[in-house]
């Protein structure tokens, strides 16, 4: 495998960046992946706070309701904390926050499987849980910041 590094934008250039991602089939894949799995949680998170998507308290199964020594909303708040500081890891630390985001969808897939109406959700979770992992392979040959080797990675 060639070159193992993000080029950042300012040192090569959004034009290089996407020249690199359409040449080279992999790499375009961990950027799709890595700005997917940056953006989503951001935009996810972000919207716990403001319920445009959805009403995401009805997502939490009612067994894990009762657990909790507070409401709901409070845990969706709480979520969508998590979310948002997931998000960020991603865009900096690819390689072990994609593991957190995989560990993070399996949680969730638990909880939509404990209570009926949502398994086509937990499904699509799965493949969510599927790509963070392809993300976290991608992203030890494809690390931000680092510069591009032009040697065999064999």
């Amino acid at each position: 495998m060639a070159a193992t590094a993000l080029p950042t934008p300012a040192a090569h250039g959004l034009a290089g960046v996407l020249r690199r991602a359409r040449s080279e089939p992999a790499y375009g894949a961990f950027l799709i992946l890595w700005v997917g799995f940056t953006v989503l949680p951001l935009v996810m998170g972000l919207d716990k706070f403001a319920n445009v998507l959805t009403r995401w308290e009805g997502y939490l199964a009612p067994w894990v309701v009762g657990l909790l020594p507070f409401s709901a909303h409070t845990a969706m708040l709480v979520v969508g904390v998590v979310e948002i500081v997931a998000g960020v890891m991603v865009a900096l630390r690819p390689a072990l926050a994609a593991y957190v985001v995989a560990l993070w969808l399996g949680g969730i897939i638990v909880n939509l499987l404990t209570f009926p109406g949502f398994y086509d959700v937990a499904l699509r979770d799965f493949g969510l849980l599927l790509a963070a992992l392809a993300l976290a392979q991608l992203a030890r040959v494809y690390r931000p910041g680092r510069r591009a080797s032009h040697g065999s990675a064999r």
